[in-house]
């Protein structure tokens, strides 16, 4: 008998309806596949047979998460948040899963260990953080509490606030944010990477950006990339390279960063802030929120390209351009997908994900993004003139126009119901080994080392 075989004949545990029951008897099957799994080679040393050994447990487990959540998710969900009476944020939320039923997701210590591995060598246990969250958004109770959770201010954003009121700036390593007249102003700010985006980056920047909407000084905000040091853009300002594609094949990008990202600091400018005590469904909630400005200097790529798409207005140099390769890189491109296809159309919008079109901003295609296109370099007084002109009449109406948008466009549940999808497809294609292949082929990256 094969191991293959053998790996194939472990059935695993019917649902219930017992909570308590099903958590100890799929807890048994997922310790039993993991001990399974553990016999085997490292990935790297896996000959074929190995190979198919290996992804068979795996999938078996993974289908058995994914059937204990269709009965269970709500259940598990409102033990971990007390029946939805606390908050917690996604990136904590998949841990303490962990906790409460072994084997339904990895534990810190496991996630830490494959963090260690390239990309390429991990067993992609973080997928079963994405079958989770998938599981949670889905049920509408829990997926609205979710993602209410992650539109709340950062745990972090609480001690600067009294420094923002003092300075007017706060400098936040990875994001700065600081006052200019009636605007707050973020940059985002790692300019070895071209202000590319991994996990040093992003806590910094949602603090920067809950600061800037809750500056009672300022009425509008303006998302701008940071002065690159050296190389092709030396001495010039690009808004930002997306993902750090060499962390990213490093094995230094968890999953949940993408949801984490999604969910919090893309979804705040989009919605703004919301408050404990209120659903922040555009219908019967509210938040606090400010009209945001993008400027589009040298390049707006993957992840940057997509901040564009919940701006209030887009400013642009005449030599800036945008895109979104995912299909180079080999995942989803956030909600580029749900929001892009609004201001291109359907067609265009394929052609940029799918097959790589890119766009100038100085073009019949970048100005359905972009609302104005900057020429001569006077980049800072374009912003002034918008800023003036965006509040000269007050904002008063500010909110509830994009409030308005939203209903039309994209309303709480068809977000929620999008990125249930979105974390199921998305961890997935983070450990797909097209991935792999694609950045080694598009991005040199077996000659790129982390800094």
């Amino acid at each position: 008998m094969t191991f293959t075989e053998a790996s194939a004949r472990e059935e695993p545990p019917r649902d219930t309806g017992d909570f308590a029951g099903d958590c100890a008897r799929y807890s048994r099957f997922w310790e039993s596949s993991a001990a399974r799994l553990a016999r085997l080679p490292a990935k790297p040393a896996r000959n074929a047979d190995e190979a198919q050994a290996a992804e068979q447990i795996k999938q078996a487990a993974r289908d058995a998460r994914a059937r204990f959540l269709s009965a269970h998710a709500e259940g598990v969900y409102d033990r971990l948040t007390q029946k939805r009476s606390r908050f917690v944020r996604v990136e904590e939320l998949v841990y303490d899963a962990a906790s409460l039923v072994p084997g339904l997701a990895p534990t810190r210590a496991q996630v830490a260990a494959e963090s260690a591995l390239l990309q390429r060598d991990k067993e992609g246990l973080e997928i079963d953080q994405g079958i989770f969250v998938c599981a949670v958004l889905a049920n509408p109770d829990a997926g609205r509490h979710l993602c209410h959770a992650m539109l709340l201010p950062h745990a972090g954003t609480a001690e600067r606030l009294p420094e923002l009121g003092r300075n007017g700036r706060v400098d936040l390593g990875a994001a700065e944010v600081f006052r200019k007249g009636k605007a707050a102003h973020v940059i985002q700010k790692n300019p070895r990477h071209l202000n590319a985006e991994d996990a040093s980056t992003l806590d910094a920047a949602e603090i920067a950006v809950d600061l800037a909407i809750l500056d009672p000084q300022a009425q509008i905000c303006v998302l701008r990339g940071d002065t690159v040091p050296g190389g092709k853009y030396q001495g010039r300002r690009v808004l930002g390279s997306g993902i750090n594609l060499t962390h990213l094949y490093q094995g230094k990008v968890p999953f949940i960063w993408y949801l984490q990202r999604d969910l919090g600091i893309v979804n705040k400018i989009y919605r703004g802030l919301a408050r404990p005590d209120a659903t922040p469904d555009d219908v019967t909630g509210t938040t606090r929120e400010k009209p945001w400005i993008a400027v589009v200097e040298g390049f707006a790529i993957g992840g940057h390209c997509q901040y564009l798409l919940v701006m209030d207005y887009v400013l642009a140099a005449q030599d800036a351009f945008m895109s979104l390769p995912a299909r180079k890189e080999g995942i989803i491109p956030g909600a580029a997908n749900l929001r892009l296809p609004r201001f291109t159309g359907d067609r265009i919008a394929r052609q940029a994900i799918m097959t790589e079109r890119r766009f100038e901003c100085d073009s019949a295609e970048g100005r359905l993004i972009c609302d104005e296109v900057v020429a001569g370099g006077d980049m800072d007084g374009a912003i002034e003139r918008v800023v003036e002109r965006l509040t000269g009449s007050g904002v008063v109406s500010a909110s509830a126009n994009r409030r308005a948008f939203r209903i039309a466009q994209e309303p709480f549940d068809l977000f929620r119901s999008y990125f249930a999808l979105y974390a199921l497809e998305q961890a997935y294609c983070h450990f797909s080994p097209a991935l792999i292949e694609n950045l080694e082929r598009n991005w040199n990256a077996k000659s790129r080392r982390l800094d």
